[in-house]
């Protein structure tokens, strides 16, 4: 059976009614072929094609277009998160190219980007330390895009795509509304109008267990008050730590995670304001497993030399 084609006017009007997934559900195609052809349209149309506001996400919106929680069931599967990216254009980090690898391996239901994929230093509210070079936004925004783009390609289409804010990827959108706030809902402004793919959040929240989100306490022991306080598995980035803190009481075990960056600990945007100090960082990611909805001891890959990464006690080459 073949799937009907739509005019470019009604495919206008369906994405705006129905939005790209119930559009994907109509028509019988990926969610992917939807976003790549609403680009086409707009091209031809010489108009912007604007989906309407959804409401399968709980809680209050931040800014126009990121819904504060998603809310997943994951019976029995993986989730990759990776988190700190700071991407930057150059060569692909070693943890970077291991996620994309395990995208295409382990077939997740969700990969989630857990915060700070972009690094923005120009538009940064720290001042500049000396007359250090550092990318253009465009720059950043076309690099990410790229990345984001392979790693697109190589989940399955059932794959759930998800970008939870970080501080640093907030810099874009905070910049836009203190200095031109009459742009507000304008086609551009926002972040994720640059990545269509990506469902933009401040968390995620797994079978209601587990929340993924990008920071919340700070400090060494992070992962572990996080968990503590929540009475949830929380998994987190921005301390760049990757580790796993388990806790156990009358509630049963619950785990405290943090990704590890995807990003190079060395990694130019770190090298001055780190002012060259040894980090307490790992380059890697997490992933989690469920059985019949409930979440399996986490997991993390992290990079073991600049062409392998370790993971159950095996060197996987990327």
């Amino acid at each position: 059976m073949t799937t009907p084609t739509i005019s470019d006017h009604d495919f206008a009007r369906l994405f705006e009614e129905l939005g790209a997934r119930k559009l994907a559900k109509h028509l019988g195609k990926g969610e992917r072929d939807i976003y790549h052809r609403r680009e086409n349209v707009e091209k031809r149309l010489r108009r912007q094609l604007v989906a309407p506001k959804v409401n399968n996400t709980v809680g209050t919106r931040v800014g126009a277009e990121h819904a504060a929680r998603i809310k997943l069931e994951v019976k029995n599967g993986v989730v990759l998160v990776g988190s700190d990216a700071h991407i930057w254009p150059g060569p692909t980090t070693t943890a970077m190219r291991a996620f994309k690898k395990f995208c295409k391996d382990l077939r997740p239901a969700a990969v989630i980007l857990n915060g700070d994929v972009l690094d923005l230093p120009k538009i940064s509210r720290h001042p500049p330390i000396g007359w250090e070079t550092q990318p253009t936004v465009a720059e950043e925004i076309e690099a990410s895009q790229s990345e984001l783009h392979d790693i697109e390609l190589a989940t399955p289409k059932s794959c759930r795509l998800i970008w939870t804010l970080g501080n640093h990827d907030a810099r874009f959108e905070t910049r836009i509304a203190t200095v031109a706030p009459e742009y507000a809902k304008i086609h551009g402004v926002h972040l994720k109008d640059h990545f269509p793919a990506w469902d933009a959040c401040w968390s995620v929240w797994i079978n209601d267990d587990v929340v993924i989100k990008h920071r919340w306490k700070g400090g060494i022991n992070a992962p572990r008050a996080n968990t503590l306080n929540s009475g949830k598995s929380i998994v987190t980035g921005h301390l760049h730590s990757s580790k796993v803190s388990p806790i156990s009481d009358y509630n049963g075990t619950r785990y405290g995670v943090d990704t590890g960056c995807l990003a190079n600990p060395d990694h130019p945007a770190f090298l001055d304001y780190t002012e060259d100090n040894a980090k307490d960082w790992r380059s890697g990611f997490a992933v989690l497993t469920f059985r019949d909805g409930v979440l399996m001891m986490p997991e993390l890959v992290q990079v073991w030399d600049d062409n392998a990464v370790q993971f159950r006690a095996e060197i996987i080459k990327v």
